[in-house]
């Protein structure tokens, strides 16, 4: 039997595996829901659900996905200045630092630098899997979204539009930070893969101009990027939407891995990707979270999750089992239980592994 390093690092390379490889999301409530079926503590809940690949946030997403409140209302300012809320199962951001600013203050915004060590930090707590699991640094937010973070999204399409040449600055010192925690990251930590990510796509096309990316973020992301191959490590590009034009140049200028490939988005069927771009780039994600897990019956997702794992694999592997999104609360406990099954990981033996956790601790 394969370790999760082992497995992933063979899938990528179009290589036998034991089982098609697993990285799956749930959403908060999702997560209790099954940490409560499986007994367990929900921080164990991606141990015992089989999930190859462990990585943290070192950048701004840890501000929002990473510090968890308890109640709705509840707020915290990050490193950067943002305030973020939590609303619902979420936190969004109730205050972007450079919303409204005068030009002279967003020039003279100071990423947060000195806070370096305590980003690197977080991947402590993945370090320790290093010998087993496929290991990740995230360092996304790293660019557009970024920006808009501080800056507030409709401002923020308002400088590309109108004052590009302080977008571009701005675009710039964004990828200045990303390096350095990317540089950082890769040259203190043992990883396996480089995620980047920044999301530049609405559900129906890309939120800027394909031209204005390839002028004003394709080069940034190039200089990132190029940090991960430096240190000989498989590149993963994080973007929802639809981003299908820009898919060539992602793979252009050495994005490896794809994620999460929101099937329903336009020009964003997996199938169809794996055919025209599968030769050079591998996929994760795919799996339908909007009708299919919600709404299908148990053989409806144990048909279309065999076909899809057929298909991205057609080449010998170059995927990962994951889901367009979050498995959102409402998915039934079989549907999930039988994509598990056709991937290989049977509901017997996601309650053995649960069961192995409540034992250790």
């Amino acid at each position: 039997m394969m370790t999760s390093k082992q497995r992933v690092h063979a899938a990528l390379s179009r290589k036998p595996v034991d089982r098609v490889p697993i990285f799956m999301w749930f959403h908060p409530v999702t997560a209790r829901k099954l940490a409560q079926l499986l007994e367990i503590p929900v921080q164990f809940l991606d141990e015992a659900m089989g999930n190859d690949v462990k990585q943290i946030w070192v950048n701004n997403n840890y501000a929002m996905e990473g510090i968890v409140h308890e109640h709705d209302g509840e707020m915290h300012t990050d490193f950067w200045g943002i305030t973020w809320i939590k609303e619902g199962p979420f936190n969004q951001i109730h205050h972007s630092p450079l919303a409204g600013k005068a030009k002279d203050s967003i020039l003279n915004y100071q990423f947060p630098t000195a806070h370096l060590e305590d980003l690197l930090q977080l991947m402590n707590s993945v370090i320790k899997f290093k010998d087993e699991y496929f290991i990740g640094c995230d360092i996304s937010p790293c660019l557009f979204e970024m920006y808009s973070r501080l800056r507030g999204m409709e401002d923020a399409l308002f400088d590309i539009a109108a004052d590009p040449e302080m977008a571009m600055k701005m675009l710039h010192r964004c990828a200045d930070f990303a390096i350095q925690l990317g540089e950082a990251a890769c040259q203190r930590f043992p990883l396996d893969w480089y995620w980047t990510g920044d999301d530049v796509a609405s559900q129906q096309a890309l939120m800027l101009h394909p031209d204005t990316w390839r002028k004003m973020i394709k080069p940034e992301l190039k200089r990132i990027i190029e940090v991960g191959q430096k240190h000989h490590l498989w590149i993963a590009y994080h973007c929802c939407g639809a981003l299908r034009s820009i898919i060539p140049d992602l793979i252009e200028i050495g994005v490896n891995v794809l994620n999460p490939v929101q099937c329903d988005c336009p020009g964003m069927d997996p199938v169809s990707l794996k055919q025209e771009f599968g030769k050079e780039l591998a996929f994760m994600g795919g799996v339908d979270t909007t009708h299919l897990l919600p709404n299908g019956s148990v053989d409806d997702v144990r048909r279309a999750t065999e076909r899809l794992i057929s298909a991205m694999t057609s080449d010998g592997g170059g995927y990962i089992l994951a889901a367009s999104h979050t498995i959102p609360p409402e998915t039934p406990d079989e549907n999930i239980f039988a994509l598990y099954e056709t991937a290989g990981l049977s509901q017997e033996e996601i309650f053995d592994r649960a069961a192995d956790v409540r034992n250790r601790i």
